[in-house]
């Protein structure tokens, strides 16, 4: 099945014939629904802490920091900001000329109010001898959005949501990566000063990126009295997935070769997992906001943060126990609630173990990566949420799942999804080091069954594309997983370029 060119072509990607079979038989099986318990809520596996377990929290953090620790602020930065500009690409096409719907017309009644205005008017100037305002009198307004998504223009059709220009200020203007700067100097600055940003971007782009950082990062470091150490990663050709035809087989193109895909934001967990940290944040590129609405996102940062760092100080505490092998059944019964009640993972049977079994389970779950996930009250966002999950070993667990991952068939499971309190942010703090001191080899806790597929079309033919398991989804599967409600002013994306002209951004 596999030419020698193909197997030349798997040999350059760093991909094994293994899991070119394996990718197919994924084709063919599908991949199986989760088996939920019920929707994550505050009455069910979200924490709400009072106001006394905040403080308490927020002083774990501060400690912790005090520490030699390696703390990394990480942001999935590689994807372009085309569909952020898909009404105006709409409206390029359309055969009217001037703006008929409701977005188009906000767009330009607001276009003063962009950050990007400035640069948007320059270049109309040098590309057409006019001013914004000049065109819109004429009715050019084509031009204007031409100017602003082209190459000819600034290009923002095409270029990545970290490089545009987002938010204005007095002294200048900011694009995300420049706020995302601010928000590590902010609450993930460790106790010498020191602050870890990794970027995630695509191979086009990184040099964009780098020129980026290289101009702006000495003045925020002088500003916020921190040093950065400003890093970047992409997506590696190893986690690309192959593509199938609709009878299962690879799908070739017009010459013949081996169609692939990228696998999807899971395969950062590669990326991920190659960062030497202590403590690792993930928040996206585009959930940003200007300083004036910082301060809630910092506290809730610094929340979660400790949070996690008290759990796992407890963890490895039980964890010693254990592996000393000197415990008393009253400690024992405490490291159970624990795992149950602080890190929410249950198994039915656990009163029928016998002792050095039970010792082993709790040593394996404890023994884990963790990480403590934010989570907003659902105002209809698309996207994932958390819930109540059974895993493969039996045991019910936190997860964060995507629609794909449920039976929208099975009416109590669809009324699950649609009936849920919470959505997923993607506002994570992750702890990657076990009791030793040593890295885990994230990699280990991936569930391989949670993928899904996709149908695509290539040159006129349909094609199954196939996503990794998510990186917050199955990815980070067996994981122990803590979700805390908090407040929905932390989470502001923009999906949508008039997004920018809501008051968060302005």
């Amino acid at each position: 099945m596999l030419t020698p060119e193909d197997k030349n072509i798997l040999l350059k990607k760093g991909i094994t014939e293994k899991q070119i079979k394996e990718q197919l038989e994924n084709f063919k099986k599908g991949f199986p629904f989760l088996q939920l318990e019920a929707a994550a809520s505050v009455e069910k596996g979200i924490m709400t802490p009072d106001e006394n377990e905040m403080k308490k929290y927020l002083t774990s953090w501060e400690n912790y920091k005090k520490d030699d620790k390696v703390i990394v602020k990480f942001v999935p930065a590689s994807g372009a900001a085309s569909r952020m500009f898909k009404n105006m690409f709409e409206f390029l096409g359309a055969e009217y000329n001037e703006p008929k719907s409701d977005f188009e017309k906000k767009f330009f009644d607001h276009i003063h109010d962009f950050a990007f205005y400035n640069d948007l008017d320059s270049v109309c100037m040098d590309n057409t001898g006019k001013s914004i305002d000049a065109l819109v009198l004429e009715g050019r307004y084509k031009e204007i959005v031409a100017n602003l998504l082209e190459s000819a223009g600034l290009n923002y059709g095409a270029l990545p949501k970290g490089l545009l220009k987002f938010h204005r200020y007095s002294d200048g203007v900011r694009t995300p990566l420049e706020e995302h700067l601010v928000e590590g100097a902010l609450y993930a600055s460790s106790g010498t000063g020191k602050v870890n940003v990794h970027f995630t971007v695509s191979t086009e782009h990184r040099e964009l990126f780098e020129k980026l950082v290289a101009d702006k990062v000495s003045a925020y470091a002088k500003k916020y009295g921190v040093e950065y150490n400003v890093s970047f990663s992409e997506q590696k050709p190893s986690t690309d997935t192959l593509a199938a035809d609709m009878e299962n087989n690879p799908f070739r193109d017009n010459d013949g070769n081996l169609v692939f895909r990228p696998g999807g934001h899971g395969a950062l967990i590669e990326n991920l997992n190659d960062l030497s940290a202590d403590v690792i944040f993930i928040k996206n590129i585009d959930n940003v906001v200007p300083d004036r609405l910082k301060g809630e996102t910092v506290t809730y940062k610094n929340l979660i943060a400790g949070i996690l760092v008290t759990l796992q100080q407890k963890a490895f505490e039980y964890l010693n126990i254990l592996y000393s092998g000197k415990y008393t059944t009253e400690q024992v019964e405490e490291i159970i609630r624990f795992v149950q009640q602080k890190l929410f993972c249950r198994k039915n049977d656990i009163k029928d173990m016998e002792d050095a079994d039970l010792v082993i389970y709790l040593r394996n779950k404890l023994n884990r990566p963790i990480r403590v996930c934010g989570m907003v009250k659902n105002v209809g966002e698309p996207g994932g949420g958390p819930f109540l999950a059974f895993n493969q070993d039996g045991t019910v667990s936190l997860q964060i799942l995507e629609s794909s991952q449920i039976d929208m068939n099975d009416a109590e499971k669809k009324k699950m999804f649609e009936n849920g309190t919470h959505f997923n942010p993607v506002d994570l703090v992750c702890a990657v080091r076990d009791y030793k001191g040593d890295k885990y080899d994230l990699t280990k806790y991936v569930d391989k069954s949670t993928g899904f597929i996709s149908y695509k079309s290539k040159n006129g033919k349909e094609l199954k594309a196939l996503e990794l398991p998510g990186l917050w989804n199955g990815a980070m599967s067996d994981w122990n997983t803590i979700f805390v409600e908090v407040p929905l002013a932390t989470f502001n994306p923009v999906k949508t370029v008039n997004d920018l002209l809501r008051d968060q951004h302005q």
